[in-house]
């Protein structure tokens, strides 16, 4: 179930680019302001120097993203007569990644490209061949102007400079039965302190409190434990041994399961059966991500809110779990190519202003992370305009932590915490042992 996480936030975000691109028009697109005017009208007029812009993207092959990728490409063109873009997107597999890195090391790079920005993107960093955004805006000051601070700072390359624009990504949050909370005279909680009198309160009432199976999908609370006992900054390091707030955060799924948080049988049930407690009433609260929008049943009484947080967390309010993990770059050979410098700042901002992106984002159900503050669309339910509302007040967005360390290290985590739950197992061995797992399994 750790890939489970990682496949559904792909197929999520690879949806939403491949319906997006149906309902959208290109008269939309060229109205919408982009970095240094329009991102479709620049420099359409004639006497504009011909360009041709060299671009490679993950959007290629048999992924839905592709059609989206390549109609914004129809539009660009159309409205910049002068400039040609000559594509060369492939579906992103070991062989893709081990080419674009092969083509930077030898001087083949392209002018523009849309690519990881976590770790895989570390060898075509280190050619220093990629212009960042800083140095961008010193010309363009608009260049990634739409861009949220909080999704510029998600796909942060590894060396701490911003580089890429990103478009879309998923979310993880706290959904909760609205109409329980009414009934029941109980506040959503914010803090610590409101978590724990909504969970005696819903207890003393026969209502469970979260639905979660620790045994089949733990991982959620794993996440968001430890990122507000650690914080944004401790939560997404690697460490050699296991820090304490680490150690602190997996225990306090102990703590919340003593209080009797959990269902009864949550170290027997499935991820299934759980989640129909939720959608049945029985539960007040679930941790899940953006794709479980689409299978709550009460589509008028469920929210999505922050996780309310730990005792003497270090992680702002408002933190999330979730993940953009790629955007659009454009290398220093286009940006020292005067004719061609402009020609690649428009076309990233034809992909990652609020126009483009919205496309992106309603492509794939209008339910995951935009980078941009978007519009909810005229037939948006109440919890999806709620979903919406709590991906853009994230104050930091980090990805999990299986993203960071190696995923049988991570399993053996996951595969201990009902023992960690019901004190079976202290999480500082449980932790120690995975962190060693994956620096071994790294060497």
């Amino acid at each position: 179930m750790v890939k489970l996480k990682k496949i559904l936030a792909a197929v999520i975000t690879t949806t939403m680019l491949a319906t997006m691109v149906a309902g959208c028009s290109s008269k939309d697109s060229e109205e919408k302001p982009a970095d240094g005017g329009s991102s479709q009208e620049q420099g359409g007029e004639a006497g504009s120097q011909k360009v041709t812009l060299n671009t490679v993207s993950m959007f290629g092959g048999t992924d839905p993203n592709a059609a989206t990728y390549q109609e914004i490409n129809k539009e660009f063109m159309a409205a910049n007569k002068n400039i040609t873009i000559e594509d060369n997107s492939q579906s992103s597999d070991e062989e893709w990644k081990a080419k674009v890195a092969t083509d930077f090391a030898s001087g083949n790079e392209p002018d523009v490209i849309q690519f990881f920005t976590d770790a895989t993107a570390n060898a075509v960093v280190q050619t220093d061949k990629l212009m960042s955004i800083a140095d961008i805006q010193k010309e363009y000051p608009d260049y990634a102007k739409d861009t949220l601070p909080a999704a510029l700072d998600a796909v942060t390359n590894t060396d701490g400079v911003k580089r890429a624009v990103p478009t879309t990504g998923y979310w993880e949050g706290l959904f909760c039965n609205k109409d329980l909370f009414e009934q029941y005279k109980v506040e959503i909680p914010t803090d610590w302190a409101s978590l724990v009198k909504a969970i005696e309160t819903f207890k003393a009432n026969g209502i469970i409190p979260f639905a979660v199976s620790l045994n089949n999908v733990p991982h959620y609370f794993v996440e968001f434990l430890m990122l507000y006992t650690a914080g944004e900054e401790g939560y997404t390091s690697i460490p050699e041994k296991a820090p304490a707030e680490w150690v602190k955060g997996l225990e306090t799924i102990k703590t919340l399961r003593d209080m009797g948080a959990f269902p009864e049988d949550t170290d027997t049930v499935d991820e299934a059966y759980v989640i129909q407690l939720f959608n049945d009433k029985k539960a007040a609260m679930i941790l899940d991500g953006n794709w479980r929008i689409g299978g709550v049943t009460d589509q008028e009484n469920t929210v999505v809110t922050s996780f309310p947080g730990v005792e003497d967390q270090k992680a702002q309010k408002g933190a999330m779990v979730g993940g953009m993990s790629s955007g659009f770059y454009i290398t220093k050979k286009a940006w020292e190519d005067e004719a061609k410098r402009e020609a690649a700042v428009k076309f990233v901002t034809a992909h990652t202003d609020k126009a483009g992106v919205t496309k992106y984002w309603e492509a794939g159900g209008a339910t995951g992370q935009a980078a941009v503050a978007v519009d909810p669309p005229a037939d948006m339910t109440a919890l999806g305009k709620s979903g919406l509302e709590y991906s853009k007040s994230a104050t930091s967005i980090s990805g999990p932590t299986d993203s960071r360390i190696d995923p049988e290290a991570y399993k053996s985590i996951i595969a201990n915490v009902v023992k960690i739950s019901t004190g079976a197992a202290k999480a500082e061995d449980v932790l120690n042992e995975a962190l060693k797992m994956s620096a071994e399994r790294a060497k």
